[in-house]
């Protein structure tokens, strides 16, 4: 076992009990585990506090908002985030062991290999294959973006790449894959930009995304798993977009909560602001 270094490890999480133990055990190495719920009713809770978790809850934002307002629960400026279906392997544990903490750059934050599988199968060609999303980052220097899906570290000018990977079981089957829920939750981020597509558009967009992750990427040598993750790229690249631009009266809506202020850089810092 590592000794502890002084990171916050934050995690959002909603009945989350199916790899939350793999989770947070392999987080098992930072000062602090952070678990902000949004009304799990499983063994989400009793796992967190088996793992010694500090836990809190709060209605669900959307995901951007929910993991800032993880983050401003955090005793440490250094923040891991990981989701509740991400476990991070040996290597990568090492590699952020063996960080210079009391003297790392807060400028410097560090990204790493993901590995999605579906079921126990390792998704290994396709545009999911070169996934390297920035996990461990300062909150004084940068943060994670509050938008409602499909949320991101910002990243600084220094990116490190960590070693190992980081194991991640959103999908237990191909059934899986196409999430309505988030769909609408990017309707609702492009309305308020204002953005809106027509048919041609969209129709080259799926094109696109279809063909990059299954020919360009080689989804192809996945068999039928690569078909159905090229045709979830060309949802995703379409359908959210559509539902904003559709001439309807109802506006689709967050789950009750409160949205979280955006953070804000001030005087070359980044303020997160204060949540209730």
């Amino acid at each position: 076992m590592c000794p502890s270094i002084p990171v916050s490890a934050v995690v959002i999480t909603k009945n989350a009990e199916d790899h939350l133990d793999e989770t947070l055990r392999s987080l098992a190495i930072c000062a602090e585990i952070v678990v902000l719920d949004s009304g799990s009713t499983d063994r989400t809770r009793e796992i967190a506090f088996r793992h010694r978790a500090r836990w809190h809850q709060h209605p669900f934002d959307g995901y951007g908002p929910q993991k800032c307002r993880a983050v401003t629960l955090a005793q440490h400026d250094w923040i891991l985030s990981v989701d509740a279906d991400e476990v991070l392997d040996h290597a990568a544990l090492m590699g952020i062991a063996t960080i210079d903490w009391p003297t790392a750059d807060l400028m410097t934050c560090w990204r790493i290999r993901r590995r999605t599988f579906i079921g126990d199968r390792e998704i290994k060609h396709g545009h999911w294959a070169t996934e390297r999303p920035v996990r461990v980052f300062n909150r004084l220097a940068t943060g994670v973006e509050p938008v409602l899906v499909h949320e991101s570290v910002r990243a600084t000018s220094r990116v490190r790449n960590l070693p190992g990977a980081l194991h991640h079981y959103s999908y237990a089957d191909l059934s899986e894959i196409i999430r309505l829920d988030y769909h609408r939750l990017k309707a609702i981020r492009y309305r308020r930009a204002g953005r809106r597509a027509g048919g041609p558009l969209l129709a080259l967009r799926a094109a696109w995304a279809g063909l990059h992750s299954y020919v360009l990427r080689g989804g192809c040598l996945e068999g039928g798993a690569g078909v159905v993750i090229a045709l979830s790229a060309a949802v995703n690249a379409t359908l959210g977009l559509a539902m904003a631009s559709e001439t309807v009266k109802a506006t689709p809506q967050v789950v009750p909560g409160r949205l979280l202020p955006v953070p804000h850089e001030e005087g070359g810092r980044m303020v997160y602001p204060k949540t209730a």
